[in-house]
């Protein structure tokens, strides 16, 4: 029997994505046995601030790697967008299975049916400074607050009082079995979410041909298209982890159409860029959209975040 280790952070939300593709591959190779290895991250150990101020990178998926490079896992379960854009030498995203809704949405406590409808200096917590921008130039009325913890941990705090309501990524809502939270969603074309949100990456070692060939199974061309044709726009930007960046790429037929924004931190200086082409030519199109957003000024504006 072959057994395969998949190295998880120990959240909820980590632990459903990693029994999700757990199940999958168990599926797909009838007499295949999958064994969770749980890693506590940066991100997990430090809580105490905003991820934007924290310095480096990969705060969520760095020990993740280091436990693959090290032999204590085979593979690796990353919410994609965590993901750093440079690649880690050694390592390989064998799949991306099908993408979950790449939408936010609003969780509230109050009785809203729209974003217009939420009252004047209403707390918003979230932990993007890519929400916060959005939610500041649509609503600069809006207190925005800074949101640390795992999802319920969230949810908690909002319904302690603390917050009126919350922007968060649905997928992660969705994955635990908590739609009935969500109270609208936040259209993704209008309201960009960030590159590969709601995307699985599914890691492991370069050399090790077996493994690959048995994750590759699950591996979904669609969702891989458009969250690498996203990452190739994010790359291009070097805009760092957290800055106010976002980027979503769909199909329409056999037509690829992504749209981008970079402003800062408050809203000001909002540049939104769109580009579409043949679905064929996904990675040219996001280097146009990513060659555009820079003729526009994208890097000056994220430079002076």
């Amino acid at each position: 029997m072959t057994v395969l280790r998949l190295a998880t952070r120990g959240s909820a939300l980590a632990l459903a994505q990693t029994k999700l593709v757990a199940r999958m591959l168990e599926a797909t190779h009838p007499g295949l046995q999958t064994e969770l290895v749980v890693i506590s991250t940066q991100g997990d150990q430090d809580t105490g601030q905003p991820l934007w101020k924290m310095e480096g990178v990969g705060f969520f998926t760095t020990q993740l790697e280091q436990a693959l490079l090290d032999g204590q896992a085979d593979v690796a379960v990353h919410s994609y967008k965590d993901l750093p854009t440079a690649d880690t030498q050694g390592l390989m995203i064998a799949a991306v299975p099908v993408r979950e809704n790449p939408a936010d949405c609003v969780v509230s406590r109050l009785k809203i049916g729209s974003f217009m409808q939420i009252a004047p200096s209403a707390f918003v917590g979230t932990s993007s400074l890519r929400r916060q921008a959005q939610l500041l130039r649509l609503r600069p009325d809006l207190t925005v607050k800074p949101i640390r913890g795992n999802v319920n941990t969230r949810l908690r705090k909002m319904d302690e009082g603390q917050y009126d309501l919350l922007v968060m990524a649905a997928a992660g809502l969705l994955r635990l079995g908590l739609q009935e939270r969500i109270t609208f969603l936040l259209e993704p074309e209008h309201f960009l979410p960030a590159p590969a949100q709601g995307a699985l990456a599914v890691q492991v070692r370069a050399d090790d041909a077996a493994t690959r060939k048995m994750v590759e199974a699950i591996d979904d061309m669609q969702s891989r298209t458009l969250v690498e044709a996203e990452r190739i726009v994010l790359r291009r930007l070097h805009p760092g982890c957290h800055a106010p960046v976002g980027v979503y790429a769909r199909r329409a037929g056999e037509r690829i159409v992504m749209s981008a924004f970079a402003s800062r931190p408050d809203g000001a200086d909002e540049l939104r860029c769109e580009a579409e082409g043949d679905w064929s030519a996904a990675r040219a199109v996001a280097q146009e959209l990513a060659e555009t957003m820079i003729s526009g000024g994208a890097i000056d504006i994220l430079e002076e975040n």
